[in-house]
């Protein structure tokens, strides 16, 4: 694989980090600004809103750049926004700033894929594209607890002050790593809006929000399912956490791989995997080891399916791939916010701590099911073979 997915893997692994860790010094951060742990909750849902409003945005206006400043640009951006959040002086001016930052998310990602899968030859694609996702799984295995670990001890500035380092050596590693490409051949926004009229795109796009919804439907809420029913102290959930990182970093590099090989099939067993565990989870919630373990399918299960998905939507965008690419990261937000609410919603309802399980199976099946029709359609496009004459 070329080098240049390295620097391509640091900016993901820092924006893995930045998305992830305000949930582990929710409590720190809430406590300096003198607010409520629901309202300092806002610092999230502010970021997560930068996603889902940056990831088209900032494509639509920089589509004319070529890739390389694009990226350059995103992380500098990233890097500002992480630098001012962490010298916010009051929780109003967070949410601000943690807006900011979560602007060039998706445009970064939808760049970096673009460029990852031109690094290579075809049979590659989306293997490259898993490689820099891996600096995003990784967040979760070694960026959020350290992250975490640094908040308490120290303070939540420090460790949002380390993100923004973490974006200085990303721009460094792109700047030294990726090679210039010039600007895209088709750098027109109508062209890049005009992949939007395929219908394949819209189906991809809503795998990614209801079968990665089902994903987040249990994460959302796995920290009082692995401590009020599976038994685990509190202080035990942060290791859980990198354990369910682990299962994400290896499923990201396999689904990257049978991508490659048979993509519809290979998501077809991904979604049906990711239903089954979340189910079983139903049950193995209710012990120490079987959570555990299931946590751990569930990270490789679900994150199995991000590159697979990635390389679909690229391969129906045509020569348009940008803009597309970019919305896969707005799409996969609003799969976090509808996994969210809709297993809150059955809490409260009163079905009990593991009843977003049973939400998140069937998201799953949804998902699949929207699958299963995207790839009969393949089917219908493809051109009927001419008779061979006798």
């Amino acid at each position: 694989m070329p080098i240049a997915l390295l620097a391509l893997a640091i900016g993901a692994f820092g924006i893995g980090t930045t998305e992830f860790v305000m949930m582990g010094v929710l409590p720190e951060t809430a406590a300096d600004f003198g607010v409520s742990i629901p309202t300092a909750g806002h610092l999230i849902s502010g970021y997560a809103l930068g996603v889902v409003i940056g990831a088209p945005l900032l494509t639509a206006v920089a589509v004319r750049l070529p890739r390389k400043t694009m990226l350059l640009a995103m992380m500098a951006m990233f890097t500002v926004g992480n630098l001012l959040f962490a010298l916010s002086p009051n929780h109003e001016w967070g949410v601000i700033f943690r807006f900011l930052a979560g602007l060039p998310h998706g445009a970064f990602f939808g760049a970096g894929a673009v460029v990852a899968s031109s690094l290579v030859g075809r049979e590659n694609r989306a293997k490259a594209v898993s490689m820099m996702f891996v600096g995003l799984t990784l967040a979760n295995v070694i960026g959020v607890p350290l992250g975490t670990l640094l908040g308490q001890q120290v303070g939540w500035r420090a460790t949002f002050g380390v993100v923004a380092v973490i974006g200085l050596v990303a721009m460094a590693a792109i700047q030294k790593l990726v090679p210039f490409q010039g600007k895209p051949a088709e750098g027109s926004l109508r062209g890049e809006l005009g992949a939007f009229r395929r219908p394949q795109v819209w189906f991809a796009l809503a795998i990614v929000t209801f079968g990665l919804g089902g994903v987040f439907a249990c994460l959302s809420y796995i920290a009082p399912m692995l401590t009020d029913v599976a038994g685990y102290a509190p202080g035990d959930v942060t290791l859980l956490l990198s354990l369910a990182g682990l299962g994400m970093t290896l499923g990201n590099l396999l689904g990257g791989r049978l991508a490659d090989r048979a993509l519809m099939p290979s998501l077809y067993v991904a979604l049906t995997a990711l239903a089954a565990v979340l189910a079983v989870f139903t049950v193995t919630a209710q012990g120490k080891v079987g959570a555990a373990i299931t946590v751990f399918g569930i990270g490789v299960a679900g994150f199995m399916i991000g590159p697979m998905l990635q390389a679909r939507i690229m391969e129906k965008a045509g020569g348009t791939p940008s803009l597309v690419s970019a919305a896969v990261q707005s799409a996969f937000n609003i799969a976090n916010s509808i996994g969210a609410y809709l297993g809150g919603l059955v809490i409260a309802g009163g079905l009990g701590l593991v009843a977003p399980n049973w939400v998140g199976a069937s998201l799953a099946v949804l998902g699949l099911s929207i699958a299963v029709v995207s790839g009969l359609l393949d089917r219908r496009e493809q051109p009927t073979p001419a008779p061979v004459p006798a």
